[in-house]
Parts: structure tokens; sequence; C-alpha cells
């Protein structure tokens, strides 16, 4: 190596953080010396990323939720390529949130400046047009799912399966005993609430999630309920959610450890998006609901193709998990597939969560590393 390489990654909210902190410390082990810059969150950060703006400004999810903060978005992104222009890193990598990282690639690839992006756009379920965008903006695309290489294979643009860095790193077996001591909770049967990390979204679904579990409890009241909650913040938005909607039901909350609270539960009921992939690796039962602002559901259900949304159904390609989307998502339907989750059939699924979990172990933090790292090497 003559010089030390500049290396800038974007990442727009916390599973991207993930992302991004393993791929770094990877990299760290080929270059020592290397200078990473861009966005991240704290895991990023403790692996030498300077961080230009604050990750939580750009987790936001929705049409009408972006419009609101257009104004900061916008004025972040001018920010990043007017510094990335002026600095010229190695390599790019903008991880997930594609609306916010593929213009800012597309702008530095004109300039020259080799582009990847980590974490497929679902370009195969929804404005498959969008391709012809990705491919002007993307010089290599790092897949986390089996058949979406198959799709860019298709369109002519490179792309790597590099699997799924939690695929490594949860195990293939997670005690539910140790789980429960770890958090000092009780026996009996526990059900996981986990209606979401993001302020809008907590707001948007906790009401539903807490008259399902009123609702589970007034049935069953032997049923014991559990809450993690990613920070204080929301941890307190949601004890507020839990006076408001149900405060009859008995729910500790526990901030942090989402994955310990997922292992020590019987079933589980959440949002779509990663944490859905979390629960089908610890192996859990599951409820997936998921409720978009009106604006953002009217132009998805015109142009979502896939016959799934989420990701345990989308890897199996079949309806291993219920599913609910906006009004389908009612305390009803979800209280019924909540109790159905606690009955020994389930075993099946359980298996089949095992078969996916061996295929997406491919050690994705050393993968994606390596193909960032061809791209670092040409320039040296």
């Amino acid at each position: 190596m003559t010089t030390a390489p500049l290396i800038a990654v974007v990442a727009g909210e916390h599973s991207g953080d993930l992302l991004g902190a393993g791929m770094l410390r990877e990299l760290r082990q080929r270059y020592p010396t290397a200078e990473f810059i861009g966005v991240g969150g704290p895991l990023m950060q403790a692996e030498g990323l300077q961080s230009l703006v604050p990750m939580d400004d750009l987790a936001v999810m929705g049409v009408a939720e972006v419009l609101g903060r257009l104004p900061t978005l916008l004025r972040h992104r001018r920010l990043l390529i007017s510094t990335l222009k002026a600095r010229r890193p190695q390599v790019f990598i903008g991880i997930d949130a594609p609306d916010f990282n593929l213009p800012i690639a597309k702008r530095l690839k004109a300039e020259g400046i080799a582009t990847v992006h980590y974490v497929s756009p679902s370009v195969w379920a929804w404005r498959q047009g969008r391709i012809q965008g990705i491919k002007k903006a993307v010089d290599h695309v790092l897949c986390l799912l089996p058949f979406e290489k198959s799709f860019y294979d298709q369109h002519q643009l490179p792309a790597t399966f590099v699997g799924h860095p939690l695929a490594d790193e949860i195990p293939m077996t997670w005690s539910q005993h140790e789980a429960r001591n770890a958090l000092q909770l009780g026996e009996g049967r526990l059900i996981g609430l986990l209606p979401g990390s993001r302020k809008g979204e907590l707001a948007r679904m906790a009401p539903l999630f807490l008259q399902v579990a009123q609702q589970l409890y007034r049935q069953q009241p032997e049923l014991n309920f559990v809450v993690p909650m990613i920070s204080a913040a929301r941890a307190a938005q949601f004890k507020a959610l839990h006076q408001r909607y149900a405060a009859d039901v008995p729910i500790t909350i526990i901030e942090g450890q989402s994955r310990t609270t997922m292992a020590a539960c019987d079933a589980l009921l959440l949002t779509s998006g990663t944490v859905t992939l979390e629960a089908m690796l610890i192996k859990r039962p599951m409820v997936v609901a998921y409720r978009f602002n009106w604006l953002t559901f009217q132009l998805i259900k015109r142009l979502f193709k896939a016959p799934f949304f989420s990701l345990p159904n989308l890897l199996a390609n079949e309806r291993l998990v219920p599913e609910f989307a906006q009004t389908d998502a009612t305390v009803d339907a979800l209280t019924q597939a909540l109790e159905l989750q606690l009955q020994p059939q389930v075993e099946v699924t359980l298996q089949r969560f095992t078969e996916l979990h061996q295929q997406l172990q491919r050690h994705a933090n050393m993968l994606s590393a390596q193909v960032v790292s061809e791209f670092v090497d040409k320039t040296q």
C-alpha cells in the first residue's frame, strides 16, 4: 500500500450500522491505516468512522414521513456529496437507504469514484424500472438474499451474494432458559412485542400491539408480556402508550437486549423489517404486522409485486409465518394468529428456520470487505 486509503460509508439506520460495523472491522484488518468517513451510528463509529451528520436524521421511512424531513435530508446529502467529491475516497459504500444513497452514488460515480451498494433495493419486488438508475449509480451490489444476485445477473450489473452477518453472529440454537435467566424473567408463557424502533413507527404500531396484548391477556391471564426498546427515549414513549391503551396489562419493558428478549419468548408479535430476520435466526414463532402511513400505502399497493413482505416468507418463497398489512392487521386477526403460534405444530416452521439460517451463513463481513478491497486496491 502506497497511501492510507480513504473509504466512505453511509448507513441510514441501526440495521445498516450493524452491517457497516462488521465490514469496517474486516477492512481495518486489511488496511490498518485506512480512514473511514460518511454516516454511521455508534457501532460504525466504534470501528473508526467519522460520521459527518447524525445517522438518526436519515432514519425515516415512508413517503409522507420523508416529505416532512426533506429539507434536512437534502441538506445532509448536499454536504456529503460536496465533501466526498473534494476528498475523493477510493470507494463509496451506501448501506441500504437507497433513496438517499443512490443519488449520492450516481454523482460520485460520474466523478470516477467507485461505488458499491450494500443491501439490494427491493427492485425485484416493486418499481423494477429502477434497475436502470441503479446501474448508472452503482458499480457493484452486495446482496443479503440468495435470489437477488440472479436478478442483477440478468441485468448485467455485478453483484455478490454475501449472506447476512446476523446469520454468522446468531447461534444456531439459543437457550430460552438461559435468555430468561439473563433478563431475570420468570417462568410461564411469554409473548414478546416488538412494535418498531423509530419514533413514528412506534406511534403507529404500538397501540395496535397493545390492544392485541390486552385481548390475549383477558383470554389467558397467565400470559406474560415483554417489550424490548432500543433506547430510553423509545422506552418512555412506549410507557406512555401503554398507560393510554392497555394499562391493565402487565408488561415488562427492557432497554436494549432485543435479541436476548426474543430468545426468552415463546412467541413474538413484531413489525416488518430486519427484526423478522433476527426472530427467524433465533428460531422463535412469530406474527408479522405492519401499517404504513396512508399515502405511503396507496403508492406501495399499486407498485409492490412480491408475494410476501416479511423476510422469512421472502427467503422461503412460501408463507412460513403469518403476515398482516394495513387493514388486514386487525386486533382479532393478530390475536388469533398469535394463539396459533403457541401450538406444537410450529415445530415444523422452526425446522425451516434452521435451514434458512444455514443458507444465509456465508461470512458476510469478510465477503463484503473482500469486494470493497478489490476497488480500493485498483486505485493504489
